[in-house]
C-alpha cells in the first residue's frame, strides 16, 4: 500500500513460522505411497526438518530482541510524518464511492507524491486492532506475559540440542 514504510520484522518471523507449520505437510506428503521399509526418498526430510529448528530458534531470539523493546506511544498519530498511515482509508472511502480500486490506488498514490496528500484523521473504525480500536493496553499486556513467562533461554538449549 502507499504508505508501507514498517520495520517488517514481524512480517518475516510471521511467513517463517507459516514455513514451520507447513512442515507436517511436507513431510506427509513425501511419505505418502511408501511401501514398508527403509527407503533413501527419506533422507530428503533431513533438507526441511533441521533447517526448520534453527528458523524457530533465529525467529525465537528475533522475537525476544523485539518484544523486549517494543514501546507504543500515545497520541503517536497527530503527528504529520504518519499522515500516509490513512492512505488506506482514503483509497476505501474511493472504493466505497464507486471508484474502481486500481485507479484509487494510483490516485491516492499520486496525491502523496505530489505532496497534496491530506487525509481525513477522523478515523471510527472500532473492531479491534483497527486505527480507532488499536488495542494497546491488551496488546501491551500480552506482550508483558509473553516476556516474563518465556523462558527464551531454556528454549534456545532444547532446540540447540535437537539440531545436534
Amino acid at each position: 500500500m502507499p504508505h508501507k514504510k514498517n520495520p517488517d520484522v514481524f512480517e518475516l518471523v510471521r511467513a517463517r513460522c507459516n514455513q514451520i507449520m507447513a512442515l507436517p505437510n511436507d513431510i506427509m506428503m513425501m511419505t505418502a505411497n511408501l511401501p514398508s521399509g527403509y527407503h533413501r526418498d527419506l533422507q530428503l526430510l533431513k533438507e526441511m526438518l533441521f533447517p526448520a529448528f534453527q528458523n524457530l530458534k533465529d525467529c525465537l531470539s528475533m522475537m525476544n530482541l523485539m518484544l523486549s523493546s517494543v514501546e507504543v506511544k500515545e497520541g503517536i498519530l497527530v503527528d504529520d510524518k504518519y499522515k500516509f498511515l490513512f492512505s488506506v482509508e482514503e483509497v476505501n472511502k474511493l472504493v466505497l464511492s464507486g471508484v474502481p480500486f486500481r485507479d484509487a490506488y494510483k490516485q491516492v498514490g499520486l496525491e502523496i507524491q505530489l505532496g497534496n496528500y491530506n487525509p481525513e484523521r477522523n478515523v471510527t473504525h472500532s473492531h479491534e486492532g483497527s486505527i480507532g480500536n488499536l488495542c494497546n493496553d491488551e496488546i501491551s499486556q500480552l506482550m508483558n506475559n509473553v516476556i516474563t513467562d518465556f523462558n527464551f533461554e531454556k528454549a534456545d538449549q532444547a532446540i540447540s540440542e535437537l539440531i545436534r
